[in-house]
């Protein structure tokens, strides 16, 4: 199926909701780049930098928000999660969402466009957050400086705060340092040193990986390598998601 067809018709079906009810998606265009801590900043954990090959894929604009989960809890009868002390802010991210919740939800959207929808993996999230092909290289998503580009413990008085009000990186997507940690599908694991093409990380585990940092840490865990795990059943008022949908 033609991209732009694709990208298009997912706008269309994210535009003529109410409300961006459902994720809008980004064509990320797949490439090459360096997986890891390049600036020698990071944890032991961000290395060896590797190459890694990745094909097109598409990524949410946003965070998963809280407006987006109600339309899924209303659709399927499904409980909201606890609601973290600021209350539920349709604008915001969702928060108090498992890795389980979160496949739940992407299995429901591959239900409801007939595509596949699922969590990044970390490469992908990774390549996205650098900003792809169109990448410059910065430390965070979006910048040099966390304050332009995401939501920290300096800024984000507290709790989480609507998606897509901070700088946008290369491909327009926005949040990816700050705001909320993010699910990914791999098994947490160490890095491979060799190039790799489309990796899916290890091949089990007892955690999953999370990415980006969140409104409650410092801004070294909202850098672009920077890591995290996870059981895959734990929920927290600072772990949420984002999609990605394959063609």
């Amino acid at each position: 199926m033609n991209r732009l067809f694709v990208f298009v018709a997912l706008s269309f079906f994210a535009f003529t909701t109410k409300a961006q009810s459902y994720p809008e998606m980004i064509i990320v265009e797949g490439g090459t780049f360096d997986m890891g801590d390049e600036q020698g900043i990071g944890e032991a954990d961000e290395q060896p930098v590797h190459p890694v090959t990745l094909k097109t894929f598409s990524i949410a604009k946003t965070e998963t928000t809280v407006l987006q989960w109600k339309t899924y809890c209303d659709a399927t009868g499904r409980k909201m999660p606890d609601p973290p002390s600021w209350g539920w802010i349709d604008s915001h991210p969702i928060v108090n969402v498992s890795w389980d919740d979160a496949v739940a939800y992407c299995d429901w959207m591959s239900d409801k466009t007939g595509k596949i929808c699922r969590l990044p993996t970390e490469a992908e999230w990774e390549y996205a957050a650098r900003g792809g092909k169109k990448s410059k290289g910065f430390k965070f998503s979006g910048g040099q400086s966390i304050d332009l580009t995401g939501w920290y413990k300096e800024n984000s008085g507290d709790k989480t705060n609507s998606v897509a009000q901070k700088r946008a990186n290369e491909l327009g997507l926005y949040d990816m340092s700050g705001n909320v940690w993010e699910w990914c599908e791999d098994w947490y694991g160490d890095y491979s040193a060799g190039a790799q093409t489309n990796p899916k990380g290890a091949k089990s585990g007892g955690f999953r990986v999370l990415r980006g940092g969140s409104w409650f840490l410092a801004s070294t865990y909202c850098r672009v390598a920077s890591r995290s795990l996870m059981m895959p059943s734990f929920r927290y008022y600072y772990y949420g998601f984002r999609m990605v949908f394959i063609e």
